[in-house]
């Protein structure tokens, strides 16, 4: 009796390590830049996975230096999952000339970061967070400024502020005000972190930004289009380490479930959310899901 005892015990422990090592051997890691986007995206990412595989998701979210430390990590197998955008992975990882066509960049992206790196791009989640002129709604409106060139026609009426960084930059004011034709009546050179309010008070009329930026919609702002493409796309996407999804293939077809997704406004409205009104980027995920029927 005891010696069967014995051998049942050792079965049982036996049994729960193997149950233990399955289980921890079906998990991936889940990574985020430090700043809300990528916040409420990795937590899209990981809704999906937990709600439509066993797989466990780990998440190591807000990594200091962003692509410059996920990348490697990437390449290490430390980091299996992270949104991405193209005009970073194209100019800042494979170090590119800058491509003007969007598809075409995340093509080349795409063919490139498989071909040197064996990661994988994703569909894209239908959102470009590029840099961007954006001017107070009705102001717009009124002028009926849509464009880049549009704005180019009445500038001479308009004050602009921007950063000092944007001033000096090969590619900021200088060559874009060259391109679109800008004479803007007054420049101004404002701290970064003010010039919402800047905008707000009426001390300038058009700002630099980025196109999803939380506080476009708290200042009701437009974001204009740059119809001769000078600014770069950076459209988002998740990429995935081709290791993890031939180990886990249902993966590609559960997180493309992201593609074309998410406009420019809903992700200025998910940001607003988390920057302004200090939501938990997890139930704005969350919400956002709910709302397109995947949750």
């Amino acid at each position: 009796m005891k010696k069967f005892i014995i051998v049942v015990l050792i079965m049982v422990v036996a049994a729960s390590l193997l149950i233990g090592c399955t289980q921890e051997e079906k998990k991936v890691v889940v990574a985020s830049k430090p700043h809300s986007e990528q916040y409420i995206l990795a937590e899209i990412i990981t809704l999906l996975i937990e709600t439509n595989t066993d797989i466990v998701v780990e998440q190591k979210m807000g990594i200091g230096g962003g692509t410059s430390n996920i990348h490697p990590a990437m390449m290490n197998g430390e980091i299996d999952i992270y949104p991405e955008y193209s005009g970073t992975g194209w100019l800042f990882v494979l170090k590119q000339d800058l491509v003007n066509d969007s598809d075409e960049l995340y093509e080349l992206n795409k063919e490139m970061y498989e071909e040197q790196f064996n990661l994988i791009w994703l569909d894209r989640y239908g959102f470009n967070n590029t840099y961007a002129l954006a001017m107070p709604m009705n102001l717009a409106e009124e002028l009926d400024v849509k464009t880049y060139t549009d704005l180019g026609k009445v500038s001479n009426q308009l004050k602009f502020g921007a950063e000092y960084d944007f001033y000096e930059r090969d590619d900021g004011y200088n060559a874009l005000a060259e391109i679109y034709g800008f004479k803007f009546k007054e420049k101004k050179e404002l701290d970064i972190g003010f010039k919402y309010q800047a905008i707000g008070s009426k001390d300038v009329d058009v700002i630099n930004a980025f196109s999803t930026d939380g506080l476009i919609q708290e200042y009701e702002l437009k974001v204009l289009i740059d119809d001769k493409n000078y600014f770069p796309a950076y459209q988002a996407a998740t990429v995935i380490r081709k290791e993890t999804l031939d180990l886990y293939p249902e993966l590609e077809n559960i997180l493309n479930l992201m593609a074309g997704l998410i406009s420019d406004d809903e992700m200025v409205g998910m940001n607003y959310k988390v920057e302004k009104l200090n939501e938990d980027p997890k139930e704005v995920a969350r919400e956002f899901l709910i709302m397109k029927g995947l949750l």
